[in-house]
C-alpha cells in the first residue's frame, strides 16, 4: 500500500477562501525563483513509516553563497526550528529549508550539511552551514521509536525541488500529522498583491498538525462542535510549521511582521495555538540576494517603505490581508487534500467530509 492522492482543494470544493487573487498554481511556488520538493516514507511490516521531507529552496541558485532576508515568529512555543538565534541576529537564511518529524531532526540537520558540503567546497571552510529544520510530532501515525527516515529522504527532496504545482495532504513531513483530530499534512496557497504600478506574489506553505476538533471552524461557523464522528482514539497533536515567501523588497523586521500575521490566517480555521503546540513561522524575501562578499563590503538594496498611508490605507495593510487568507486557505488545502490514514498500532485519523461540511455551511 502507498500513501494515498490528494482528494481535491478547498476553493474547488466551494469551501469559502477570501477575496484576493490568487497566483496561477496557487501555492508558494508562484513567488519567482521558489521550488518545492518532497520525499514520502510509506512502509508496513516490522516498521510502520508514516513520515516524510518537505524541502523549500528560497530561489533556483545557491543559498549559501546568495542569502536572503528571513525573519522568524512563534505563535505557541513547543516545538523546533533550528538556526532561529541566527536568524534572529542577522537576518539571511543562507540554507534550504527542511520540514520533517520531531524524531528525526538530527537526521535531516546532518543530511542538510552533508548535501550542501557536496554541492559547495566553500562550506564548512570559508563558513558552517547553518541548516534551517523545522518538525511537526507525526508519532500518532509513524513509529518515531524507530529509525523511519534517512539521510537519502532528505537528499531526494532536496534534489526534486521544483516551481510549479506543489503535492498537498498526506505528502512529504506532512504524511503523519493530524488537523483537528482529522488527517491533516501538507497545503500551500498564494496571493498577488499590487503596489502602485507593481504586482507582487506572498505564499505560504504549511505542515499542519494542530487544533482539536472542538475548536475547527470555518468561515466562521464551528463545524467542529457539528462534525463529531471518526473521532481517534486519542487526541494527538505537535505544532504547525509555516513557510512564507515573497518577492517584495523587504527587511527581517518587515519580514517578521508578515510571519505573525500567519497567526490570524490560523486563527481563523480555529486555532488558538494550544500549549502543546508549536506554531512556528520562518517568511523570507526572495527580493535580494545578499552575497557573502560585495565590493566595499555595501549592497544596495530597494525596500517597501513603512508608514506610507495612501487614501486607501497603508500598502502593508494589504500584504498582511494576503499573508492571512493564504495561510488559511493553505490549511483548509491541507484538511480537504489528506485522505484517511492508518498508522501504527492501528491508530487511524479520517479523512475530513469535506462535502458535508459544504452542505453544513450552504444550509
Amino acid at each position: 500500500m502507498n500513501a494515498p492522492e490528494p482528494r481535491g482543494r478547498a476553493r474547488d470544493a466551494g469551501l469559502p477562501v477570501g477575496i484576493l487573487q490568487a497566483g496561477p498554481h496557487n501555492a508558494i511556488t508562484d513567488v519567482p525563483g521558489v521550488r518545492v520538493g518532497q520525499t514520502t516514507v510509506w512502509t508496513d511490516g516490522e516498521v510502520t513509516a508514516r513520515t516524510g521531507v518537505t524541502a523549500i529552496w528560497p530561489h533556483e541558485g545557491n543559498p549559501f553563497r546568495d542569502r536572503v532576508y528571513a525573519a522568524t515568529s512563534v505563535f505557541n512555543g513547543y516545538g523546533i526550528l533550528t538556526s532561529d538565534i541566527v536568524l534572529h541576529e542577522w537576518g539571511l537564511l543562507g540554507a534550504p529549508i527542511v520540514l520533517c518529524d520531531t524524531a528525526n531532526v538530527g537526521v535531516a540537520y546532518d543530511a542538510c550539511v552533508r548535501y550542501m558540503s557536496a554541492k559547495d567546497p566553500a562550506v564548512g571552510i570559508d563558513d558552517v552551514l547553518m541548516p534551517v529544520v523545522a518538525e511537526c510530532d507525526d508519532g500518532f501515525l509513524n513509529d518515531n521509536r524507530s529509525t523511519t527516515l534517512r539521510p537519502e529522504h532528505v537528499w531526494e527532496a532536496l534534489d526534486s525541488a521544483s516551481t510549479g504545482p506543489v503535492r498537498e495532504g498526506v505528502v512529504g513531513a506532512g504524511t503523519g500529522t493530524q488537523l483537528f483530530d482529522f488527517k491533516g499534512g501538507i497545503g500551500s496557497a498564494s496571493r498577488i498583491v499590487r503596489i502602485g504600478s507593481r504586482s507582487y506574489t506572498v505564499g505560504v506553505l504549511l505542515n499542519t498538525n494542530y487544533g482539536t476538533r472542538n475548536q475547527l471552524q470555518i468561515a466562521g461557523r464551528r463545524l467542529g462542535l457539528e462534525l463529531t464522528d471518526d473521532m481517534p482514539v486519542h487526541h494527538k497533536e505537535g505544532s504547525c510549521i509555516a513557510v512564507v515567501a515573497t518577492d517584495l523588497p523587504l527587511h527581517p523586521g518587515q519580514l517578521r511582521r508578515l510571519a505573525r500575521r500567519v497567526d490570524i490566517g490560523l486563527g481563523r480555521t480555529g486555532s488558538v495555538g494550544n500549549d502543546g503546540s508549536g506554531e512556528i513561522f520562518l517568511a523570507f524575501s526572495a527580493a535580494h540576494r545578499i552575497p557573502r562578499e560585495a565590493p566595499d563590503g555595501i549592497v544596495p538594496i530597494d525596500v517597501l517603505v513603512e508608514g506610507q498611508f495612501w487614501r486607501q490605507g497603508s500598502p502593508f495593510d494589504t500584504v498582511f490581508e494576503a499573508v492571512a487568507e493564504a495561510a488559511e486557505e493553505a490549511a483548509l488545502n491541507a484538511l480537504c487534500q489528506a485522505a484517511t490514514v492508518t498508522g501504527r498500532d492501528g491508530n487511524v485519523l479520517a479523512e475530513f467530509p469535506t462535502e458535508r461540511a459544504v452542505e453544513l455551511l450552504r444550509g
